[in-house]
């Protein structure tokens, strides 16, 4: 009875810090409806105590603190662009390294295990409670730079659309920010984010280099290449925008009917391990048992 509240506790603390840690990550910033330009929030009395208690344990943290870390562009490309995101991170690294360490230890000492399985057990947790926050942002960043290309056909539109009007590059992407608020916002505040940029008398060609650093999405990549060969030969880029949304548009149905064709292959590993040993026992178990039957009466017959 000790063991299973033991390990209902460990569950109920692992599942509980999970679903918050999705929760933090899960939530960049609220979004203006009007207005393009991105949040930023650092370590102040308008944060929760919860993320203001991360971002104090993350800080002690040495790598949370560089300035030039790789996880930090992960981070922006996820959607958090937040000063204090990487402390904020990494402090949800170590309390959650610590809470699934602690909940191993305990379980062991419920099993009434051994002092070095105690140990190994701890050290386990730790690298998995560790781990555990990456596969997160991972998982958010994918998800995030599939909504960002699955919203590039309609900006592009957009796009197209204001400069055959007679408008510039910064009040087209302007345009194209308000009008896609709603139905796409990720990519909405990326491109506010860069007509701030221009806005402040940045360069042209730095802001979308930031911007395609920013997203790490490929597509987004090619739209920025493309306006910044635009914008160095003087080109129109009106029809180059409309050829390349065309160009995402196919990209994207190529992509579909590619996942469409793996479908089949990937189906066979279930078919085979799960459904086929199904449908081999239904149809053979009724003759394998009456054939195990009828070689028991015989046995029994000729034996003396």
């Amino acid at each position: 009875m000790e063991l299973l509240l033991l390990v209902g506790c460990f569950l109920f603390v692992l599942i509980t810090v999970l679903c918050g840690g999705y929760w933090f990550l899960s939530k960049p910033g609220t979004r203006e409806p009007l207005e393009p330009a991105p949040v930023s929030i650092g370590l102040n009395q308008d944060d929760g105590p919860i993320r203001q208690t991360l971002e104090k344990i993350g800080s002690i943290i040495p790598p949370a603190n560089d300035l030039e870390h790789p996880i930090r562009n992960r981070l922006m490309a996820a959607g958090y662009r937040e000063p204090d995101a990487l402390q904020a991170f990494f402090g949800i690294k170590a309390v959650l390294a610590l809470l699934t360490c602690l909940g191993l230890i305990l379980l062991c000492l419920g099993m009434q295990l051994d002092f070095l399985t105690a140990v190994v057990a701890a050290i386990c947790g730790i690298g998995i409670g560790y781990l555990i926050p990456e596969r997160l942002l991972k998982m958010i960043e994918r998800r995030r730079q599939a909504r960002l290309r699955q919203a590039l056909p309609a900006a592009l539109d957009l796009m197209v659309l204001s400069l055959e009007a007679g408008q510039g590059l910064d009040s087209a992407l302007l345009e194209t920010s308000k009008e896609l608020r709603r139905v796409y916002p990720d990519l909405s505040e990326e491109l506010g984010l860069a007509h701030l940029e221009m806005r402040a008398g940045q360069s042209r060609a730095d802001i979308l280099a930031r911007l395609a650093q920013r997203t790490g999405e490929a597509e987004v990549r090619k739209l920025t290449n493309l306006l910044l060969d635009g914008d160095r030969f003087g080109t129109s880029l009106g029809p180059a925008l409309r050829n390349h949304a065309q160009y995402t548009r196919v990209r994207r149905r190529q992509l579909a009917q590619e996942q469409a064709r793996k479908t089949s292959v990937k189906l066979v590993f279930p078919v085979f391990f799960l459904i086929f040993p199904c449908v081999l026992l239904v149809t053979l178990g009724p003759a394998a048992l009456r054939l195990m039957q009828g070689l028991s009466q015989m046995m029994n017959q000729t034996a003396p």
